[in-house]
């Protein structure tokens, strides 16, 4: 095990690819030289050449076309675009052709590719650049999508997504980049889409954190075991396609009461999806309806006070559990 940076372990995990397979390019903007927005194809240019790590235009549309047609010929591009927010303009190509192409050619083409893009709050960015779109990308079928939170599952998840002849939405949160942790030094280690991480066991309830949101979801955990006595068993899913529902309503069926944490918007969300699985088939299991701790239905502000308001902490995940137990709720610890 070597301890880096979930930057890093990206890098390690594209270089790694990179060498075990020639069929695989990185193009995005900036993304030779300069070595990305946020510095995760730092130094790749220098050891691959430009022919395999290619700086492109400011249009999304374009990069991500050239991504789906040199895919469906056999190649397997990585896409890098700077923000999520950004992937709204090249919509049209990641919908109706990288998700579509495979149903409708028959399965007689695939199209193996992968693309990288930053989201999340906390870096004042504004709401051009600051925002939370798994559940854009998760309503969409012929899509996979990943959400690592750790270092760890950064590279052993881009690894998989890499490997897979399938499109893949990687969505890594900016204010993840600079955290370190364990990462194994094998070259052949993966993460395998479809397995949820059960961060912390616990038998009174269940925080399900997207993203990011996952570790804000472990800090309320630990807190409600302080002051209030409650165990909480925090669930990371790191895919949202495909999702590991069974984990997620074993868990269920141990605590019987769930709340789930995302940065996004409320309306249509990850959580309100969530929810609606574990109603429709864990019903029998809850002992509360399902919390839902989400973002603020409104534009990402820019005032870094006002910013900080706008996605959850763990003061609402605690309130939101705490609202579950009702009159039985655990009294302070003090």
């Amino acid at each position: 095990m070597a301890e880096m940076r979930y930057r890093e372990a990206l890098n390690q995990a594209l270089a790694e690819e990179l060498e075990r397979d020639p069929n695989v390019f990185l193009m995005g903007q900036d993304i030779s030289v300069f070595g990305g927005a946020f510095k995760v194809t730092e130094g790749l240019m220098d050891r691959f050449g430009e022919k395999r790590i290619r700086d492109t235009p400011i249009s999304e549309n374009t990069i991500v076309g050239l991504g789906v047609g040199s895919a469906m010929t056999g190649l397997r591009p990585v896409i890098e675009l700077m923000t999520i927010n950004f992937s709204l303009l090249a919509l049209d190509q990641i919908i109706n052709h990288a998700a579509h192409v495979r149903y409708m050619f028959g399965g007689q083409v695939s199209v193996p590719l992968v693309v990288r893009m930053p989201q999340g709050a906390g870096h004042q960015l504004g709401p051009t650049h600051s925002h939370s779109f798994e559940a854009l990308y998760l309503h969409v079928p012929g899509l996979l999508v990943a959400v690592p939170t750790t270092a760890a599952d950064a590279k052993g998840l881009l690894k998989t997504a890499i490997r897979d002849d399938n499109p893949v939405i990687f969505i890594e949160h900016e204010t993840l980049y600079g955290q370190r942790g364990e990462v194994p030094d094998d070259p052949d280690f993966t993460v395998p889409f479809g397995l949820a991480a059960i961060r912390r066991e616990g038998s009174d309830v269940t925080l399900i954190g997207i993203s990011r949101m996952a570790q804000t979801a472990e800090r309320a955990a630990e807190q409600l075991a302080a002051d209030h006595g409650i165990e909480a068993e925090v669930i990371d899913p790191r895919t949202l396609r495909p999702l590991d529902l069974d984990t997620i309503l074993e868990s269920v069926a141990k605590t019987n009461r769930c709340v789930i944490v995302e940065e996004g918007w409320p309306h249509g969300g990850v959580g309100a999806n969530l929810a609606a699985l574990i109603q429709e088939q864990g019903f029998d299991d809850l002992d509360a309806p399902v919390g839902r701790v989400t973002g603020v239905d409104a534009p990402m502000p820019y005032a870094k006070s006002l910013e900080q308001i706008s996605f959850p902490h763990e003061e609402q995940v605690i309130e939101a559990t705490l609202a579950l137990f009702g009159d039985r709720k655990r009294a302070s610890r003090g």
